[in-house]
């Protein structure tokens, strides 16, 4: 007998079985169908001796002291500022459009000032906020880099034109007048030290908590007792596809190890107009390990469909319709929580999704005071 089915072991998953576990005393009994607990954030050591992000490189970051707190009783941090170049055009370009990047783009040194004033020019102005991701990126750098950056790779990561887009795809990535050339904003960047492995691991290693790998929780369900679900999966599968499916991009991943120190410049090379490919990765930039040897992969954006990993929602007005119907009858469904990215259908990022399984929790262990 179980206090939780918990079905998913990525971070949602993990963390509030750990949670219920270590704070309410109760038993959970986590699945999941891969052969490895962690979700997506899942790595592991390659043939080479590489420290590889299996399913594409997991940057974490975030501004919230609460989620370090939390994560940091399982690990300690290998702090990192993330690096990225684009190549366009036959070169590298510093990447989010920073300073840097305009001085490439004008050929001289500048001043924030005279970046500025440009992009004053460049700005096809709109009414109101962005609608489209299109909108979101021309509204702010015009057409020119634009088209240099984003149209392409936007098109190629989602099979759809960035004006079909909800404005948040393209809008995520900064722009800036200034030298900060990370590729990401939030002031605590760093990866766990020994790896996302080896912190779930600890999350999980609470004697309350019993994983199972390989197994649908459909399968386990109907073995076992249990009081509540987590279910942290599709929203959609999960009521059996009543409403259709829900679109989503999965990705194909190529990797190759190559007998020298460091393949590229950057941990990760974005390739918007050249190639089948939008990015290759090379990890090791950002974990740090000091090998001979170094590992690439080399991320292909595919089509979704039954049976492939579901990474992306496709965040557009059809799939927004659908999911509202999945939504009302989520919150409908008795004894289970829906929780994390899936679930939500949501492009979460992870602290987002670890803030909210948090947040799940202290309304789990309100109640449950209440009612004592």
């Amino acid at each position: 007998m179980y206090d939780y089915l918990v079905a998913g072991c990525g971070f949602a998953g993990a963390v509030l079985a750990e949670r219920l576990a270590s704070q309410l005393g109760k038993r959970c009994l986590v699945v999941d169908r891969r052969d490895h607990i962690g979700g997506n954030a899942y790595d592991e050591h390659d043939a080479a001796g590489v420290l590889v992000h299996r399913y594409g490189p997991h940057y974490f970051r975030t501004d919230s002291q609460r989620v370090i707190d939390y994560l940091g009783q399982f690990t300690e941090w290998h702090h990192v500022d993330y690096k990225v170049l684009s190549w366009s055009d036959g070169q590298f370009w510093q990447f989010p459009i920073n300073l840097n990047t305009f001085e490439q783009l004008v050929g001289h040194p500048a001043t924030s000032e005279e970046m500025q004033r440009a992009l004053e020019e460049w700005r096809v102005p709109i009414d109101g906020p962005p609608r489209n991701s299109e909108e979101a990126v021309v509204s702010q750098v015009g057409w020119e880099l634009y088209e240099k950056f984003f149209k392409n790779y936007t098109r190629k990561q989602w099979q759809r034109d960035p004006s079909e887009l909800d404005a948040s795809v393209c809008g995520r990535i900064p722009i800036r007048t200034n030298r900060d050339d990370r590729y990401l904003s939030e002031r605590f960047q760093a990866l766990p030290a020994e790896g996302y492995t080896k912190m779930f691991e600890r999350m999980l290693g609470h004697p309350g908590i019993e994983v199972v790998l390989g197994k649908d929780y459909r399968e386990v369900a109907a073995e076992v007792k249990f009081d509540q679900m987590i279910y942290t999966g599709p929203v959609d599968a999960y009521f059996d596809h009543c409403h259709g499916e829900l679109p989503y991009r999965t990705l194909e991943f190529e990797p190759e190890t190559i007998e020298r120190e460091y393949f590229q410049p950057a941990m990760q090379v974005n390739y918007p107009n050249d190639h089948g490919f939008t990015r290759i990765v090379e990890i090791k930039h950002a974990t740090g390990q000091k090998l001979p040897v170094t590992t690439i992969v080399r991320e292909y954006p595919a089509d979704y469909s039954l049976g492939k990993e579901p990474y992306y929602p496709v965040p557009c007005p059809a799939s927004k319709s659908i999911y509202t119907r999945y939504a009302e009858l989520a919150r409908a469904e008795k004894g289970v929580t829906f929780v994390g990215r899936l679930a939500r259908y949501r492009y979460y990022n992870m602290d987002q999704v670890v803030a909210m399984a948090l947040k799940k929790f202290a309304d789990i262990a309100a109640a449950a005071a209440a009612g004592a």
